[in-house]
């Protein structure tokens, strides 16, 4: 007998008994992000790999070991997207949506990078991204914050922190990379093997690295605020002051940094202490250069994106139950005009009901076992026909999960009792 092929390490299914968690989170998210007048791209996994090379850059971990990169039968190299800005901003560029425009964009799907699998990262991950082209004022870096902590609030999270610092712009920042680089190379022996590949590459990137044995020397380093130019510390100052006045609590972390040159002025993640290692839930920054890197005109931009697995495990972590996971109703049917009825009656349920969820027994069964998979479907409440109330044009309604007596009710009075005993507010 050939051995069963398995999913990819990595690459896990989301099974039934997950995927209504997913729903309830992508649901809740969808819903604030639409409340913010931000309209939604859908971009294509496979990208040319340039493109990553270019924006992300060749010396980071992720295109130099975690991108899916492949040649073509044309012998183009392409890529499974590791991240969505990249290919958001191609797509902006090639079909002209950013020149004298304002943009405020949003995309999900998978993302794709060959780590090495843990609880919260994954080989084959889920991103909801957002992407503002064309605003260079702190009011939009204030709105996309304001926005997760929508999110946040939407979804009953309340332990979430965020840490804020400034970049300042490129030339503000070339002057710290030249200090860091000296204070760093005093200090090199003490440096494990990443941060002496990144010394000459990228030496902001040692300011985020998580080995213990570094921290003593990233606490004594040179700090980025005493560097920026005025127009970043001004700029700054008023994203701080616009979310004081809307009371959004943040701590400014002087070792929050992104790597890349294109990121100008304004960075954030959001962070929480129940997820072990892995406590990044968002992160974002304004990246006023990657257009004009990628060949554009230049144009301000700032974004984030958030993972869905943490989020996900996050909500377990906090015991917080998906919402509209089961069926409201279960339908028993005993008897071939009860069957007939039966399915009709469902399909006038949902029909009457905007949003009731209605699960038809099929396959036959006896009451008992119709009831046993009643009970297993999660259902509130159970409607009985059989032959003997289809005649008579009744249903008998028995509760699954709360106290109640079965009562018997006339089939053109069940939505008025349903709402009562439903309290669903589209009946």
């Amino acid at each position: 007998m050939a051995k069963t092929i398995q999913a990819v390490r990595g690459m896990n299914d989301i099974l039934p008994g997950e995927s209504a968690a997913w729903q309830f989170l992508e649901a809740t998210l969808r819903r604030v992000i639409s409340s913010y007048g931000y309209r939604e791209i859908r971009l294509p996994l496979l990208e040319k790999t340039e493109l990553f090379k270019r924006s992300i850059g060749e010396v980071t971990d992720i295109v130099e070991k975690e991108m899916y990169t492949f040649d073509d039968r044309n012998g183009d190299s392409l890529t499974l997207r590791p991240e969505g800005t990249a290919g958001c901003v191609r797509a902006c560029m090639e079909h002209g949506l950013l020149h004298n425009q304002i943009q405020r964009l949003w995309y999900a799907g998978p993302m794709f990078r060959h780590e090495r699998p843990q609880k919260g990262r994954y080989r084959q991950f889920h991103q909801i991204g957002i992407e503002a082209f064309g605003m260079e004022g702190p009011d939009i870096d204030a709105e996309v914050i304001f926005m997760t902590a929508q999110f946040w609030r939407a979804l009953g999270l309340d332990d979430a922190v965020l840490q804020l610092n400034s970049l300042g712009t490129p030339g503000a920042r070339a002057g710290y990379r030249d200090a860091l680089v000296a204070y760093l190379r005093g200090r090199e022996a003490e440096l494990d093997d990443d941060s002496r590949r990144r010394l000459d590459s990228n030496p902001l990137r040692i300011l985020d690295s998580k080995n213990p044995d570094m921290q003593p020397v990233i606490a004594g380093a040179p700090q980025l605020s005493e560097y920026l130019d005025a127009d970043s510390r001004a700029h700054f100052d008023e994203l701080c002051g616009l979310l004081d006045a809307a009371g959004i609590a943040y701590e400014v972390n002087p070792r929050l940094v992104r790597g890349l040159d294109y990121y100008s002025k304004t960075v954030f993640e959001w962070v929480t202490d129940k997820l072990g290692a892995q406590g990044t839930i968002c992160a974002g920054g304004r990246y006023d250069g990657l257009v004009e890197y990628l060949g554009g005109r230049g144009t301000p931009a700032v974004g984030f994106a958030l993972g869905l697995e943490r989020l996900i495990a996050l909500l377990e972590a906090c015991g917080i139950e998906p919402q509209g996971a089961n069926p409201h109703l279960y339908l028993v049917l005993s008897g071939d005009m009860a069957v007939r009825q039966g399915m009709v009656f469902a399909d006038e349920l949902r029909n009457a009901v905007s949003g009731l969820r209605v699960q038809c027994n099929c396959g036959g069964g006896s009451f008992k076992s119709q009831f046993k998979r009643a009970d297993r479907s999660g259902a509130e409440l159970a409607l009985v026909i059989g032959d003997e109330e289809a005649g008579r044009d009744e249903v008998t309604i028995k509760p699954l999960r709360a106290g109640g007596e079965q009562e018997t009710v006339a089939r053109q009075a069940i939505v008025q009792r349903l709402g009562e005993l439903l309290a669903l507010e589209q009946i």
